[in-house]
């Protein structure tokens, strides 16, 4: 198939995210790994996907799932070689899928050769100006310099033994890194180049907003100080949305127009929505999630409240949405909507806290979830999936705490298990070891017992399932595609819609129209011909909990 050149793929790509150590294991060592990835792309492409983003794959002490990153122009023994690398991407493009990597520019590991040399070299050296290092309070700097709180729980400064401490917004093991030097700044044009030399088609920005910080106040403001950086509008938050923020991705930008077609980027940005279009400028990255479904319930005002919002700045700006239900952070949506409210404000908070699991409805959620699905994949702009999803995987609520891996866990013992529950191995065939996942029974997170249910191999070819209502999906939303545009409808009368009620119903250009029963009981099923549904129909009813698609 092979790529055609397109400058514009990702204004309406379907993005599949591929966290590698639980995608496939080639080697049965039970951690993913690069070959696993490229034997497992004939799936990919049937599934119908246009590209994939992969999690980090660099060198790591796995302290967050590979976000702690020793080398960012590396790749982790564990999960293979850049000659892996380069065949994997290779045999990607060969099926028509592009390539997006994830960056991680807000830290790096502590294992790090700069941090290294910043222990080593001492107070107001060259090396530790790299990062955010700052003197203790105390007569012997023996006290933080802030009470801050990390996100995953605990202080949010480690003192190193010579009165100084560093700062880490995540993980102890995460220092963070200054960027007000000149240094790094460029260190991370290299590795722009390095991986768009490769031939990767894009970058995954990891907590985009974060990079820019001030931390001139003396003394810096306590935690209880510190308004929620998503409630802050004008760039002055000192951690993060600041307004430096726009002239280091305007260098980014100009290193992805040097090549042709430019190279694609989308941030990661948890900031307030009225701020989020200065990362998707076209003279910054272009893109930023809008992560509004995903913290959204199962409600037809919320969906529509969302959708208007995002359109209306995605048209400011020139970009275009990124619609996602769940990725490696967060809950997957199945297990959200199967919740007695259907998954509201669960999606950001790692929501099976305290290890009590709660009462979810697991048959309903899928129902919810393929609806949403379809919803979210009739809509302008691109798509998000993350792996395992067309599989109609549910979180993993049973995992010993002896086996969880996420820091939330061991940082907040307790009180939140973290969000090892989505990143268990896939599961590709319901009578192997690992389930397919590898070749030996090694599983890096432990697979339940009835993880084989799900497996590729039940669903592959069997009509009705969430696999190939995914692929049907895919597949009608390429022949469909138009004009990045919608119009609400009436359900019944197919006329233009004020808001309000259970049924969602919208027309794209050329005819292509979907309706949304977000209800639990049916209502009457508008005129057209039936394209693909999420459940199926009765005689002239739209069963509550699904949609489908028509042409008019």
């Amino acid at each position: 198939m092979g790529l055609a050149p397109d400058k514009d793929w990702w204004r309406h790509a379907v993005v599949y995210q591929v966290y590698p150590r639980s995608f496939a294991d080639s080697d049965g060592d039970g951690i993913g790994d690069l070959r696993g990835v490229t034997s497992r792309v004939d799936h990919l492409r049937r599934l119908g996907v246009d590209a994939v983003w992969l999690s980090p794959f660099y060198p790591s002490a796995l302290a967050d799932g590979g976000y702690d990153v020793d080398d960012h122009r590396a790749v982790d023994p564990r999960l293979g070689t850049l000659d892996d690398f380069d065949t994997m991407l290779a045999t990607l493009h060969d099926a028509g899928i592009r390539v997006i990597v994830d960056i991680v520019p807000n830290h790096t590991s502590d294992r790090h050769e700069w941090f290294r040399a910043a222990l080593a070299a001492g107070p107001g050296s060259p090396e530790r100006d790299r990062y955010i290092f700052r003197d203790g309070l105390g007569p012997n700097g023996e006290q933080p310099p802030s009470d801050w709180q990390c996100m995953f729980g605990g202080p949010a400064w480690e003192p190193v033994g010579d009165g100084q401490w560093y700062l880490h917004l995540f993980a102890i093991e995460q220092p963070d890194l200054n960027w007000s030097n000149p240094e790094v700044r460029e260190d991370f044009l290299k590795t722009l180049r390095f991986w768009a030399d490769r031939g990767v088609d894009g970058f995954r920005v990891d907590v985009a907003h974060h990079l820019a910080k001030d931390l001139s106040g003396d003394p810096l403001p306590s935690a209880a100080e510190l308004p929620l950086l998503h409630e802050v509008v004008d760039g002055t938050h000192p951690l993060g949305d600041r307004e430096e923020l726009t002239e280091i991705y305007a260098d980014w930008r100009e290193v992805f127009n040097a090549y042709s077609p430019p190279r694609a980027a989308v941030a990661e940005a948890w900031v307030a929505p009225t701020r989020r279009h200065r990362y998707a400028q076209p003279t910054g990255l272009g893109q930023a999630f809008n992560f509004d479904l995903l913290q959204a319930s199962f409600d037809a005002s919320e969906f529509r409240e969302i959708v208007d919002r995002n359109l209306a700045a995605t048209a400011e700006t020139g970009s275009s949405n990124t619609w996602v239900l769940s990725n490696h952070d967060v809950v997957r949506h199945v297990t959200r909507y199967g919740l007695p409210d259907g998954g509201r404000d669960l999606g950001r908070g790692w929501l099976l806290s305290g290890g009590v699991t709660p009462d979810v409805d697991p048959v309903r959620g899928l129902r919810r979830a393929r609806a949403a699905t379809m919803l979210l994949l009739a809509l302008p702009g691109s798509a998000y999936l993350y792996q395992g999803e067309e599989l109609g995987l549910v979180e993993v609520a049973e995992i010993d705490d002896d086996a969880r891996q996420d820091p939330t866990f061991f940082r907040s013992p307790g009180v939140d298990v973290g969000r090892d529950g989505c990143r268990v191995p896939l599961p590709w065939a319901a009578g192997a070891p690992s389930y397919g996942f590898g070749p030996g029974p090694a599983s890096h997170l432990p697979q339940p017992e009835w993880w084989g249910e799900l497996a590729v191999d039940r669903q592959d070819g069997v009509p009705g399932s969430t696999l190939e209502l995914y692929r049907a999906a895919l597949r009608l939303r390429r022949e469909l595609q138009g004009a990045e545009e919608l119009t609400w409808l009436d359900a019944e009368a197919g006329e233009a819609a004020a808001p309000g009620g259970t049924v969602l119903a919208f027309e794209r250009p050329g005819g292509w129209v979907s309706v949304t029963n977000f209800g639990s009981a049916g209502v009457p099923l508008p005129a057209g011909e039936v394209l693909l549904s999420s459940s199926d129909l009765g005689d002239g009813v739209l069963p509550g909990e699904t949609t489908v698609w028509l042409r008019r």
